[in-house]
């Protein structure tokens, strides 16, 4: 909806920001999202680059997670305010990106590291915090028990779900709004890209090196869905060829695990943090990864398996 003046409405924009009913979560749609264009909006107006925000985003983040080594109630709600800052900026830049078409490879590798330099400090700020409040009982293996854990967490627990989970809304947004509606990569294709670029575009053969690897082990990690696909691609020339049946049972299996999808990203994961450093009770953030976290994972990753097997098993 335009106004008098032929602008777009704000809530028109905003509207225009959802990817979908399906996939989107309650706290982004009513909280985040909406704070962020606010943002994007007055950034457009003082001619501030997207990427400068996602930069801006990662100091936040990476400050953030040094507030979280203490235990005094004034640096952990600093801590908080930070990320949330941090998260408002990453829903920023890309919304600002939209609105001036200002969308770069860079943008793309910035975008990507900012969540990594977040969870990276905040993993070793409860490293070093654990294995300080640890000591006294523990001696030196405090830290070796701290690392352990948080290690545990983040690179076993943290990254596997994100990652899939991230796959998976990828994937129900091919099916219920097709190719244009999807960011749903595969590994060849960005290898292929990486492979035909010059060696003297260093930053794009980066880019694409590592994004392929993370393709690839979201793909290593489906088997039942690689299949189907497989056999989907064999059968249709694309997506938009599927007759729309299939799609809408896929569709329905699929709806189910968008809450997990959800939970196994951001917002869960920062008020478990928040609650946790709050109350001063570190230790609860990285085992509720570990284990609650863990079984959403195994849950969501056993049933749309199951779901593939079964379709593929209807389309032979």
């Amino acid at each position: 909806m335009n106004n008098n003046n032929g602008q777009t409405s704000f809530g028109a924009l905003l509207h225009a920001s959802f990817k979908s009913e399906d996939t989107e979560e309650w706290l982004d749609v009513h909280f985040t999202r909406p704070i962020g264009l606010a943002f994007a909006l007055l950034w457009k107006r003082l001619g501030v680059h997207p990427n400068a925000i996602t930069v801006l985003s990662i100091f936040l983040g990476a400050a953030a997670g040094y507030m979280f080594y203490f235990t005094d109630l004034c640096h952990n709600l600093t801590g908080v305010a930070l990320l949330m800052l941090a998260n408002f900026c990453d829903s920023t830049d890309g919304q600002l990106a939209r609105l001036t078409g200002k969308k770069t490879l860079v943008g793309r590798v910035l975008d990507g590291f900012a969540g990594d330099v977040w969870f990276f400090c905040i993993y070793l700020a409860l490293l070093l915090r654990l294995g300080r409040d640890w000591e006294p009982q523990l001696g030196a293996w405090a830290y070796v028990a701290s690392f352990a854990l948080c290690a545990i967490a983040g690179l076993i627990c943290h990254s596997r779900q994100s990652s899939l989970a991230d796959y998976y809304r990828q994937i129900h947004l091919y099916f219920l709004l097709g190719r244009k509606g999807s960011e749903l990569d595969n590994y060849a294709s960005q290898r292929a890209i990486y492979e035909q670029l010059p060696k003297s575009d260093w930053l794009a053969r980066a880019f694409y090196y590592n994004y392929a690897n993370y393709c690839r082990s979201q793909e290593q990690r489906t088997p039942a869905f690689q299949q189907f696909i497989s056999k989907l691609h064999g059968r249709w020339a694309g997506i938009d060829d599927v007759p729309q049946p299939l799609r809408d049972e896929f569709r329905r299996g699929s709806l189910p695990l968008m809450k997990y999808t959800n939970l196994l990203t951001f917002n869960a994961r920062a008020i478990t943090l928040y609650v946790a450093c709050c109350l001063n009770v570190p230790y609860v953030y990285p085992f509720v990864e570990i284990i609650v976290f863990a079984l959403m994972y195994w849950h969501m990753h056993r049933s749309h398996e199951a779901l593939c097997r079964r379709l593929t098993q209807e389309m032979d």
